[in-house]
């Protein structure tokens, strides 16, 4: 296997609706895993929330997730962010539609300044999507 950067974003309980959420978007395969699947004893609470979830598309996206481990505090903010680029207008417009689907634009996807389609947005699970297509006009 080659090496790859991917994202790999914790959530508060809710790790498993947000990558089904995320591969309603991306399309792909969906592998995901709860604490009480890997045999040992989970912690309490913990026997469904998910310790690592894997999304891997046929674009050749792959996204990681998990709902924070015992004792770890979530602290979510604008630390990260997923960006989307390339020059497939169609596909990346129709991640475009679905990632803000019930999320906030901060930047509506329209042409910038520096001559691409550009937009950014929160999902409704508040990770935060930029997604650029080049070369568009408009």
């Amino acid at each position: 296997m080659t090496s790859r950067l991917n994202p790999y974003i914790s959530f508060s309980g809710d790790a498993k609706q947000a990558m089904e959420f995320y591969q309603e978007v991306f399309g792909g395969g969906l592998a995901v895993n709860t604490y009480d699947a890997f045999g040992a004893e989970a912690p309490p609470g913990y026997a469904d929330r998910i310790m690592h979830a894997m999304l891997e598309t046929a674009s050749g996206f792959t996204l990681m997730g998990a709902d924070s481990p015992p004792g770890a505090e979530h602290r979510p903010g604008n630390n990260i962010s997923v960006s989307l680029s390339g020059d497939d207008a169609a596909e990346l417009r129709g991640y475009w539609d679905k990632l803000s689907d019930g999320g906030t634009v901060s930047v509506p996807l329209e042409k910038q300044m520096w001559g691409d389609v550009f937009g950014m947005c929160t999902d409704r699970f508040g990770i935060t999507w930029m997604v650029n297509i080049s070369g568009q006009h408009g």
